[in-house]
């Protein structure tokens, strides 16, 4: 049987003809979809396509009092509408459907959050042809088999979503899953794709097993460098390694097979660097409640490696820079620093408030390795990071808090 999607929290496997049955004899809409289900939002973003209908994406964790601030409302049991089936077709099967979708007019709308982790999320709609920019449909594809890593209602989880969807991919759930079950997934289903970020990847890490079946690791969302380029090549020796720049206002960007973004002649007339901070056209963004002029500041700190081409690097986001007694620190830049003692699996940097300095630097470490010790790190670091770079606090935890979308939770 060939299937649509395999998710822990499902007894069975969803078939595409079960997917295309239940489209069938779908009788309501709502353009609002919150559930905390992988295949009702898929189902439900599916559906939108076929109606010609706007779809509106909430976290299934958003509370009543945020959902209030965002939309207007708590409850959306008075949207549902009837749906008037008279001239549309019935779908017969799998090619039949991707067909239709592939038809999908720019009138259709989808809208979504961003994450909210520097304020409250903000609402970015996009049409059909925004949210699909950088699908690749072909004969090469339609076998692939799609890890996905991501929250289904934030813009990576959906351009992955549509990847997978348009080629009439199989799809196996591997976000909030442990390292065990995320090995177990991928060695049984021959999991081809994974598209993830650094955070989600360094649960592999260390690991002792290989995973021949992949061919396609993207990462995104974060920021990467060349130490992970060599780890994930040793765990996935036949894949290929894509490093994109993407946000919920443009979707992805960019990409490359390290940590270099170059921009092509062509599309440098989209791009600006201003005080060390990318900005972008709002020719390439969706539409937003936000007053955007011209330039959009993404609030991304890059360092230009060459003017032409245009080279960057990601460096940090803006708002994550700490003072330090006047000092300014990127916290990846130290979480890097820590990450490169082998026996710490993962990091995460940040601040907290103090009488004299303003702030001091902390860290929160993921290590198995009993005999490190909070001395022994920051007698490490020494070789590494200046003085006031280094944390005066050091703390080890089982595994580090993430946001709803997987990446690090600064706050």
């Amino acid at each position: 049987m060939v299937f649509f999607l395999k998710d822990i929290e499902q007894v069975k496997s969803i078939s595409w003809s079960f997917l295309i049955q239940d489209i069938n004899t779908s009788l309501s809409y709502n353009p609002y979809c919150k559930s905390a289900r992988y295949y009702d939002v898929f189902k439900h973003i599916i559906i939108s396509l076929i109606f010609g209908k706007e779809i509106i994406l909430l976290d299934s964790d958003f509370t009543d009092s945020e959902l209030k601030k965002l939309t207007g409302y708590s409850e959306y049991e008075k949207f549902n509408q009837v749906i008037d089936k008279k001239n549309l077709p019935i779908i017969g099967n799998k090619e039949e459907l991707i067909e239709i979708l592939k038809k999908t007019s720019d009138d259709w709308k989808i809208s979504l959050f961003t994450s909210g982790t520097t304020g409250i999320p903000q609402k970015v709609t996009h049409n059909f042809s925004s949210i699909t920019r950088f699908v690749k449909i072909s004969d090469q594809n339609t076998n692939s088999i799609w890890g996905f890593a991501y929250n289904p209602t934030h813009m990576a989880g959906i351009q992955v979503f549509f990847q997978a969807l348009l080629n009439g991919n199989s799809i196996v759930r591997l976000f909030g899953l442990n390292p065990l079950e995320i090995h177990q997934k991928i060695q049984e289903n021959n999991i081809t794709h994974i598209s993830a970020t650094p955070t989600f990847y360094r649960l592999f890490l260390p690991c002792k097993e290989v995973f021949q079946s992949v061919r396609r690791i993207t990462s995104g969302g974060e920021k990467f460098n060349e130490k992970m380029i060599v780890q994930l090549s040793e765990i996935f020796p036949n894949a290929k390694i894509t490093n994109v720049y993407a946000s919920t206002e443009a979707g992805t960007l960019f990409a490359t097979e390290n940590d270099i973004f170059t921009i092509k002649a062509e599309n440098e007339h989209f791009i600006r660097i201003l005080d060390d901070e990318l900005l972008i056209h709002s020719n390439l963004m969706g539409s937003t409640d936000r007053n955007i002029d011209e330039w959009f500041k993404t609030g991304d700190l890059v360092e230009v490696i060459s003017e032409n081409p245009l080279q960057f690097r990601f460096i940090s986001r803006k708002t994550d820079m700490i003072n330090i007694g006047g000092y300014k620190v990127n916290p990846l830049e130290v979480e890097e620093a820590i990450l490169s003692l082998p026996e710490i699996k993962n990091a995460r940097v940040y601040s907290k408030s103090n009488s004299v300095m303003g702030n001091i630097i902390c860290c929160e470490v993921v290590c198995d390795n009993k005999e490190i010790t909070e001395s022994s790190v920051r007698t490490f670091l020494q070789s590494k990071l200046q003085e006031f770079k280094i944390p005066r606090i050091i703390l080890f935890v089982s595994e580090l808090s993430t946001t709803r979308t997987g990446k690090i939770k600064r706050n």
